[in-house]
């Protein structure tokens, strides 16, 4: 139960967060206009670009789903992060601009991405090749969308769009490093047992 109120919380405090740095971004905004070209709206910018993006969404309900533990609550927990992200963002956006939502759409999408997802992050605790390949999935997807669709809501690169990129792709590293690192570590913990048993 702890979980999923945990997994509510967090889900609402990462929609409307995103939701008022995309405002806080934009100097079309109500938010965002008294920030033009000041360093707070370049920090949003980044910002935006990093939480605004399918890979952080997809983050969110891997990591609750690894918090949960087991398969059935990674599940449930990643859905309802979801879930919870996409009204908050869309309530959010009704506050602070007033914008129109299509948020029945992406309920329909979150709801099984999140049920997957949290069993992804559920299977990071896996040793073997199993815990391998689910800690690779926010990585390798946070690498695939920055080759597919970066964040370049602009034709000319600007310092927000490169630095955004540049943190992406050191975490994406960082992050698979880390996933490789952990299970030859526990293959090699496994070849030494083999051997002491053995001898």
């Amino acid at each position: 139960m702890k979980i999923m109120v945990g997994g509510l919380a967090v889900g609402v405090g990462f929609g409307a967060a995103t939701s008022l740095v995309n405002a806080l971004s934009s100097p079309y905004a109500e938010l965002g206009m008294p920030l033009t070209g000041t360093v707070w709206a370049k920090a949003a910018k980044v910002l935006s670009l990093l939480v605004d993006a399918g890979w952080s969404w997809a983050a969110l309900a891997v990591a609750m789903g690894w918090l949960a533990g087991t398969w059935v609550r990674g599940a449930l927990v990643g859905a309802l992060a979801l879930v919870a992200a996409t009204v908050a963002y869309y309530v959010t956006d009704a506050v602070v601009s007033g914008a129109g939502t299509d948020m029945v759409s992406w309920l329909v999408v979150g709801v099984p991405f999140g049920l997957v997802l949290g069993v992804v992050g559920a299977a990071i605790r896996q040793p073997g090749l199993v815990g391998l390949l689910a800690a690779l999935t926010v990585p390798v997807g946070a690498a695939a969308q920055m080759v597919v669709l970066p964040p370049r809501p602009h034709l000319t690169l600007t310092p927000a769009i490169v630095l955004a990129e540049v943190i992406v792709w050191t975490a994406a590293v960082l992050g698979a490093g880390w996933a490789v690192y952990r299970f030859w570590a526990e293959r090699q913990e496994a070849l030494s047992v083999q051997r002491v048993q053995s001898g």
